[in-house]
This record gives structure tokens, sequence and C-alpha cells, in this order.
């Protein structure tokens, strides 16, 4: 509680009387610190804000972080079931000059030390990429996927019905559930006019 200044002061007759000074202002320093000065509950208020945002903060970096282990096992296990695919992919040109040469082969007759030796190979080799996850795309009279084939020619055909595939010229191939090589085909335009 604040003292107010009492004074004396003399009148005409030099007597003192007693004289009660009239209310100063408060000072504009003293009127904020009783503003700011934090009351019990407001106080409890802040740090119920402040315990609000950082459970908030940790729920979220859990949440984001079990995020990010689910999707960590997820590439782990893509990366394994898919680790073969560089290597297959590399193999698929060979296996089609191979598939060459064994044409080349039945030219002389199909009955050639050379045909059968290469024939038996092959079937090695294709059973080994079957094993490996890698299937061959037969596209011939199937109906034209832009997903799986790779349109390169626009043919008339009386076989085959406008958008089947008349003929394939380069034989594709997938890995499980990926595609590694479209396979490369003639697209029936109907019956010639």
């Amino acid at each position: 509680m604040r003292k107010i200044p009492v004074t004396e002061s003399t009148d005409e007759s030099g007597a003192a009387t007693p004289r009660v000074e009239a209310n100063e202002p408060k000072s504009s320093a003293s009127a904020a610190e009783v503003q700011n000065v934090p009351t019990e509950e407001n106080e409890d208020d802040n740090l119920q804000a402040d315990l609000d945002r950082f459970r908030d903060l940790a729920l979220r970096s859990q949440a984001d972080f079990e995020n990010y282990k689910k999707r960590a096992a997820r590439e782990k296990d893509e990366a394994i079931k898919y680790a073969n695919s560089a290597l297959l992919e590399k193999l698929i040109p060979i296996v089609d000059n191979f598939e060459l040469g064994l044409e080349a082969a039945r030219a002389e007759g199909e009955k050639s030390p050379v045909f059968s030796g290469m024939s038996m190979v092959l079937k090695q080799l294709m059973d080994f990429l079957k094993e490996n996850g890698l299937q061959p795309i037969d596209a011939t009279g199937q109906k034209f996927d832009p997903n799986l084939h790779e349109a390169i020619a626009h043919e008339p055909s009386d076989e085959f019905p406008e958008g089947v595939v008349v003929r394939q010229t380069r034989r594709g191939y997938r890995m499980k559930d990926r595609l590694l090589r479209p396979s490369s085909v003639a697209v029936s335009s109907g019956p010639a006019a």
C-alpha cells in the first residue's frame, strides 16, 4: 500500500497546519509492473499450452518414424525381390541373338547336330531365366495392350480383327509384376479394303 506524504505549512499567523498532498498519479513504470505480474493461473495456462504443444510434436515425430520404418522395410523387400532384374535385363538381348542363331541353324535342317545342341542350350537358358522370375510375353493373336506391347506397324489382315497383334518382331519380357521390355508388334488394321 502506498503512503501519502503529509507536510506542514504555515498560515498567516505563523501556526503550523498539517497539509495532505493531493493524490499523485502513479508512475507509468509501476502500472506496467502491476499488469505484467504473472498470476499463478496465467502461468499454469502457459505451461499447459507448452505441454500440449510438445506432446503433439512428440506424437507426430513418433508417427513419422513409424512411417519411415515401414517404408524402409518395403523398399528393402522390393530390392531383394528385384535384385536380379539388372542382370536379367542384360541377358535378354543375348537370348534374342541366340534365337536368331537357332533360326539360322534350322535352315540347315532340324536333324542337324548344331540345331539340336543350340535347342538344348536355349531350353536350359530359358528355364534358368524362368526360375529367376523372368516371363516371356507372347503377343501374337492377343489384343493390343499398350502396357505390354510397342506397336511398330499397322497392317491390314483378313485373319485378325482390328486392334489384334498380327505378328511379334521382338519378344517382350516381364519380371514378376514389372515389365522389363515391351513386345515389338505389328497390329491389325482390319480387313484390306
